[in-house]
């Protein structure tokens, strides 16, 4: 039995044919299951001989019809949408940079029975434990950096992106060097600057548009490293 079939048979177990009836006539879980599949497959990014990078983001779009009546289901749906991802990819030997997740949005343009995925590369990032804020280290951070949704503060010297275990913040991105940029603090009387340095790395940093070795950021900037966007807000 295949990934889709026993998708299909879990489903069924778990609503007891609910969806059968629901979705007669509208966009079927299996065919949402078959279009994240072949996104994976379609996206697969070779990195080592033994390693292709796959999406693990992913994004249902769905007329305003299906989306209503997939409401009552979408817990259900989105966790064995998960497990289905996880399945398929580690039959293929497929690797995630980070934790799968899937979401359902309303598009007005859709009609019933339409639907479209659309996927992206998500890395997951975490803080070494020395690094972890306190809230009086809070109060004294010149800006925050928001990494795949997550709020970061930018304490003072600074602090270090990278994927090794040395950075302060690790994303895990195999196009990004294991201390890859660091996003430092200037003080210079009242006036506090913040200047993203590249740190040798291998692939080079992005910042706002520039590839450069590296440049002052202020409220809005983007930084990108390897496939991950950093976004810059300063405090106000």
């Amino acid at each position: 039995m295949g990934v889709l079939q026993r998708f299909e048979r879990r489903l069924e177990g778990l609503v007891q044919g609910v969806f059968t009836k629901a979705f007669r006539s509208q966009v079927q879980p299996v065919e949402i299951a078959a279009a994240i599949q072949r996104e994976i497959d379609n996206n697969a990014q070779i990195v080592s001989r033994q390693r292709s990078l796959v999406p693990n983001a992913f994004v249902v779009e769905l007329g305003p019809a299906d989306h209503d009546h997939l409401g009552p289901y979408t817990a259900t749906l989105t966790q064995e949408l998960i497990d289905m991802a996880n399945e398929h990819a580690n039959l293929q030997h497929y690797a995630f940079t980070g934790p799968v997740s899937v979401a359902f949005e309303r598009h007005e343009d859709l009609g019933t029975g339409q639907f479209r995925v659309r996927s992206q590369v998500r890395a997951g990032v975490d803080r070494a434990p020395v690094y972890a804020p306190t809230p009086t280290s809070e109060t004294r951070a010149a800006g925050y950096l928001v990494i795949n949704g997550t709020q970061h503060p930018v304490i003072p010297p600074g602090v270090v992106l990278g994927r090794g275990s040395e950075a302060d913040i690790r994303i895990d991105d195999p196009g990004i060097s294991r201390r890859h940029v660091e996003v430092r603090v200037h003080q210079t009387g009242q006036e506090t600057q913040l200047v993203a340095v590249d740190l040798g790395s291998t692939n080079g940093t992005v910042i706002d548009g520039a590839r450069v070795p590296q440049a002052q950021v202020t409220d809005g900037s983007r930084i990108s490293l390897g496939s991950t966007v950093v976004h810059v807000h300063r405090r106000r």
